[in-house]
């Protein structure tokens, strides 16, 4: 399966030879893709500079600080554009770690969409406060009543879409720019009937750098479930396979809107 991790960047000038080093240790037939929004630290001249050395690496630059959706949304136009088969989306500061890759290259074979999740066995965010974790849980919970998402994780980052889906979501009507994003395309893709497996992720804080969370990327989340959820909802092909599996361990559980959850061993 030819694969693209997209890596949107911003000052991560620090992270970004590393992360490499580890990305291609874990999966070195893949290829990534750096989108850069015009970083002042000079990551998209790093970025460069490492496609020049490597060509399994290239880049794509933006003029601005542009958000972090619109990044991801350039990213899956190009991996539809160059034909490859499935497409990751991974931070850059190390909190999506590339050890992960292997799990998710073999759950992506018999799935439309995998969701490295912090909120199933064996997930978890050893680093964060109990105010972090509580305002995450929350929004999760949220967003899975508001929109009744069978799923434990809504707004994980770490995850990787087939072709097939992201060319039936109409990309460019994703309107989200933060992590409301991850919301937006999780329900996008539950309906339009894809299966959605989410494996275990160990979620930890950025090695170096500052983070880009800030109140109004919590805000847009809250608003875009609730206008997801009170709007005219568009027409869409009819679904495909509707469930969710969840790998843990060597369990996997089923979800679908005629059937509560059955755990398979």
């Amino acid at each position: 399966m030819k694969t693209l991790i997209i890596v949107p960047t911003y000052n991560e000038i620090d992270n970004l030879r590393p992360l490499l080093t580890e990305i291609f240790k874990y999966a070195p037939v893949t290829d990534v893709l750096i989108v850069d929004d015009n970083s002042p630290d000079g990551t998209g001249k790093l970025a460069d500079e490492i496609h020049n050395e490597n060509p399994q690496v290239q880049v794509l630059h933006r003029p601005g600080k542009m958000g972090l959706g619109p990044a991801y949304i350039a990213g899956f136009k190009y991996a539809l554009a160059n034909g490859y088969d499935a497409a990751f989306e991974m931070d850059a500061d190390f909190s999506h770690d590339p050890r992960y890759l292997p799990d998710f290259l073999t759950a992506i074979e018999d799935a439309d969409l995998v969701i490295g999740s912090r909120y199933i066995k064996g997930g978890g965010t050893p680093s964060w406060s109990f105010l972090r974790r509580f305002i995450s849980g929350g929004g999760n919970i949220f967003a899975r009543v508001g929109l009744g998402l069978p799923i434990h994780d809504c707004t994980a980052g770490y995850r990787c879409y087939r072709r097939e889906v992201l060319q039936s979501l109409a990309l460019e009507t994703v309107q989200s720019r933060g992590y409301a994003f991850q919301i937006e395309m999780t329900y996008r893709t539950l309906r339009q009937g894809f299966q959605i497996v989410e494996t275990p992720i160990l979620f930890t804080d950025r090695r170096v750098g500052k983070s880009k969370m800030s109140r109004a990327i919590f805000i847009e989340g809250f608003t875009y479930v609730l206008k997801a959820r009170f709007s005219k909802k568009p027409q869409l092909p009819p679904p495909v396979r509707r469930q969710v599996a969840t790998v843990e361990n060597m369990h996997t559980e089923l979800v679908s809107e005629d059937q509560p959850f059955v755990t398979q061993t």
